[in-house]
């Protein structure tokens, strides 16, 4: 067990050398508040990151644009319902020798078409299935802002969970270095060997990877969080530093209300039942094709002058041969009867995609309930080791002071103190670790149950 949390200890960067920590320990304070200042300028809250997550992500961003490319996709699939209507407007030149005419002589007229379906099986399935592109578009816009709010914050906590480790091996480093130095001053004064100044100087090394490697972790977490911010990330970008506290607080989570939420707002699975819905009505389209079309026609040419002619109709009187306005109405009627299996073939195949859309949308909703049930067993056991790891700090932290006296003395090795404080790091360590996974947890019910950030709700919605 001490040796599993005790591997949360993993980091890299530049380790000072041991005889510059007198010059780390003796900044003017004017040099240490300058460096506060500078490292305080740059640190971001959860509230923060989550509003620069939402303005500047690119995958939300992304999702945008798709929501309004969704309205397009929309109107061509309205489109089908719509009249069709076209206009044609030729002209030329006619000439020729006949008597009583010019030889030359201009002209044009207009030409105009109109087509509405009257029957058309497939219309209603056409405007369900536009509406719910729309609905599509918002709730995979809500996917994405979930998704990358999590990560946001899963970042931002890993990094003060990381930087709250460092600052507790620091303080163990700075223990372990007046430990050094009573060490020195007990040689110097013959009232102990090399030997044991040789091992003090090696615990207070010891430690000094472990910083490094929380350092290098949490300069991950805060790339991560700075790419889902949106922030520049050139070589000159200073990355942010995460003003976070990771505290640890008695959790009650009712699993019957959070389930009940989960069911109803998370995007996910909204959208999962949308796929459901889209799929039904690409099905419904398909079996339109079973169905007859009824279209009604319009039609006319429109001639300005009455002089135009064409060319002989077999008619010996030259008025046979005038061009004049005119006006048809009419309708069309097209039923496939036989598809050779063209139109079955397809509707089978809808089919099974929307069997897939349903069997994976009742496994997403089954697996809330036990999602929610590991998460609160989860719960259960942080507070259990929060109680037990909170008696053994105390007990740790006083048995350190007594081997540290004592050691001061000569009544107790090298051995004994590397022993207290490993076990009084690892016990602050595993207060920090319970509460970076308490805090892990909550972000995933905030995930599980849907309370993230909404952009849209599909129930009720109104599209024009």
């Amino acid at each position: 067990m001490n040796s599993r949390r005790a591997s949360h200890w993993t980091g890299g960067s530049r380790s000072p050398r041991r005889d510059e920590l007198p010059l780390i320990q003796s900044r003017p304070p004017f040099l240490a508040a300058l460096i506060a200042c500078a490292s305080q300028a740059h640190a971001i809250t959860l509230e923060a990151a989550l509003a620069r997550t939402l303005e500047k992500n690119p995958a939300i961003q992304e999702a945008k644009a798709d929501l309004e490319a969704a309205a397009g996709r929309r109107l061509i699939l309205r489109a089908e319902s719509l009249p069709d209507s076209r206009v044609l407007l030729p002209g030329g030149v006619q000439g020729g020798k006949r008597s009583g005419e010019n030889t030359v002589q201009p002209f044009a007229f207009a030409r105009g078409f109109f087509t509405q379906p009257l029957f058309d099986a497939a219309i209603p399935a056409t405007r369900r299935r536009g509406d719910i592109e729309v609905l599509l578009a918002r709730q995979r816009l809500n996917v994405a802002v979930m998704g990358q709010l999590h990560s946001a914050r899963v970042a931002l906590y890993t990094a003060a969970y990381q930087d709250s480790l460092r600052s507790l091996g620091e303080a163990q480093r700075l223990r372990l270095l007046g430990n050094v130095r009573a060490q020195a001053d007990r040689y110097q004064a013959g009232q102990s060997e090399r030997g044991a100044l040789n091992v003090a100087r090696l615990l207070e090394q010891e430690v000094q990877p472990r910083i490094e490697e929380s350092r290098r972790i949490s300069s991950g977490a805060l790339l991560r969080l700075a790419a889902t911010m949106g922030d520049d990330l050139g070589p000159a970008a200073a990355l942010p530093t995460a003003d976070a506290s990771l505290q640890f607080a008695a959790v009650q989570l009712d699993l019957d209300s959070s389930a009940a939420s989960a069911l109803a707002n998370r995007p996910d699975l909204k959208l999962a039942r949308l796929l459901v819905r889209a799929a039904a009505e690409d099905q419904r389209i398909i079996e339109a094709a079973y169905y007859p079309n009824v279209n009604g026609e319009l039609s006319g040419d429109y001639i300005p002058v009455s002089d135009i002619r064409r060319g002989s109709e077999g008619s010996a009187r030259r008025s046979d041969d005038i061009v004049s306005s005119e006006l048809r109405a009419g309708g069309t009627y097209t039923w496939r009867v036989i598809d050779n299996g063209r139109v079955l073939g397809a509707v089978r195949r809808q089919r099974a995609v929307r069997e897939m859309n349903e069997l994976v949308l009742a496994r997403l909703e089954a697996d809330v309930p036990r999602e929610l049930t590991r998460i609160q067993n989860n719960l259960r056991s942080l507070a259990a080791r929060q109680e037990a790891l909170t008696r053994a700090a105390v007990v740790a932290e006083q048995t350190v002071a007594d081997v540290f006296n004592n050691l001061s003395e000569g009544r107790s090795s090298q051995l004994e103190y590397r022993t207290a404080e490993s076990s009084f790091l690892q016990t602050k360590a595993g207060l920090l670790s319970v509460a970076f996974e308490q805090n892990m947890a909550l972000a995933e019910i905030d995930r599980v149950t849907g309370r993230y950030f909404q952009f849209s709700d599909d129930t009720g919605a109104k599209l024009h």
